[in-house]
């Protein structure tokens, strides 16, 4: 029997985000999803061994892997643009349920071996709290990438998301995403060049 699990997930390349917006750069769900899953396990790192605060109850390694399935489910849905999702209760209720859908018919296509495993990563309703708070604090920060590139290359129509982002990001209080702000993500901004002149090897 041919299991269509990863099939499916291979299709994430052609989901496109930000649907609402003329971008300069297309991105599309795969790719944003590995750099979510390295910011997410850059901030668990940063908790752990930098603040020396411990993870209670998960691993920095089931942090990414979660961060890495996190938007699976939009190979069904597709990208729902952020303003419809949160346009009112009943539109958010609603998409909860059709995600929720979507996350359990993705685990109906994985051998019946497979899926304890599997669920906890796909499955928003089995993801530990402390994950899920790791997990959307990179998806922000990604997005606050994503903004500062586009209005680097001129295109204001990312302005307002970039404002409310930031708002968002600030008001997590939290001192893992303070760190990787003020550490890593004015490199984002530097040329190819730049980073290299930068580069001194040990």
């Amino acid at each position: 029997m041919a299991y269509r699990f990863f099939a499916y997930l291979d299709r994430l390349r052609w989901i496109k985000r930000w649907g609402l917006k003329r971008n300069i750069t297309n991105e599309n769900v795969m790719e944003h999803s590995w750099q979510v899953a390295t910011i997410a396990h850059a901030l668990a790192i940063i908790r752990q061994d930098v603040l020396k605060q411990p993870l209670e109850g998960f691993t920095a390694e089931q942090v990414a892997t979660t961060a890495l399935y996190h938007d699976c489910s939009e190979v069904i849905t597709g990208d729902l643009p952020t303003p419809i999702k949160y346009h009112s209760k009943t539109i958010t209720d609603a998409y909860k349920r059709i995600e929720d859908e979507a996350e359990n018919e993705l685990l109906s296509l994985l051998p019946e071996a497979m899926k304890a495993r599997y669920q906890q990563h796909l499955l928003h309703s089995e993801t530990h709290p402390g994950i899920a708070e790791l997990v959307k604090s990179a998806d922000l920060i990604s997005a606050y990438l994503k903004c500062q590139s586009e209005i680097r290359a001129g295109n204001i129509e990312f302005n307002d998301a970039f404002q409310d982002i930031e708002n968002s990001i600030r008001q997590r209080n939290s001192k893992e995403v303070e760190y990787f702000m003020s550490h890593f993500v004015d490199s984002y901004v530097l040329t190819l060049d730049q980073l290299l002149s930068q580069h001194h090897p040990k």
